[in-house]
């Protein structure tokens, strides 16, 4: 069986740009660590381009340091704003609720794959009621274990039993289409989020999908367990 035959069963999705809009939140928390530690910052448009990648990646750059006792002060001062107002600063993107309810109903296996620490992105879920669609939701700890997604998808692969070729890594960064291709997973970027074409395209994914909807109507072509199931 082919690459482009081959039965896709399992669907990861990136969180931040992909199933809701972070922009407000995060950028605000930058600013704040940064505040705090008495380091002049951004504005919000100049910080969008921080979206996806961890902390522990953004601040050395926004600090111009790695001092990890700094970088830790930071981390701290981020997720104190972050924990309590930033993580409902967020919206999410018109079409996933009924993306995810189709794709569930099909029977794909639904994931979150996220660079955002699991036990906030478990919050950020159960708020907007989008939790009930995903068997499991993967993030980092908060001590940085699993902050590389492609360390992260390796452990999930490996827990689960997924089979690579019939697994999709979805996501709006080249981050995430690294990290899947690394895992021999198939790969879905979307350009709706924070990367953009030229950033997309270089990471050569499978599929390229403009919003929500696109994303469904590629998965009806899919060979997947929702036509396997299906009677005579």
């Amino acid at each position: 069986m082919s690459k482009t035959e081959q039965r896709i069963s399992t669907l990861f999705f990136d969180l931040d740009g992909t199933l809701t809009d972070p922009r407000e939140g995060i950028t605000r928390c930058y600013q704040y660590s940064l505040e705090q530690l008495g380091y002049p910052y951004p504005t919000q448009a100049e910080l969008v381009q921080y979206i996806g990648p961890p902390l522990r990646c953004g601040l050395p750059k926004l600090l111009g340091s790695e001092d990890e006792e700094l970088i830790d002060a930071g981390v701290r001062h981020y997720r104190d704003r972050f924990s309590q107002v930033g993580l409902f600063e967020n919206e999410v993107y018109d079409g996933i609720p009924e993306l995810l309810a189709s794709l569930s109903n099909a029977g794909f296996g639904l994931y979150v794959v996220t660079a955002k620490p699991a036990v906030f992105a478990k919050r950020i879920l159960s708020h907007f009621n989008l939790e009930k669609y995903f068997v499991e939701i993967y993030g980092p700890e908060l001590n940085g274990r699993f902050d590389d997604k492609t360390e992260l998808i390796e452990h999930i692969l490996r827990e689960q039993g997924f089979q690579p070729a019939e697994t999709v890594m979805i996501g709006d960064r080249a981050s995430d289409i690294a990290a899947g291709k690394a895992n021999g997973t198939r790969t879905l970027a979307v350009t709706y989020g924070f990367g953009d074409m030229e950033e997309l395209t270089g990471a050569e994914p499978d599929y390229i999908c403009p919003s929500p909807a696109a994303i469904g109507e590629l998965a009806a072509e899919w060979p997947g367990i929702q036509t396997e199931s299906a009677g005579p």
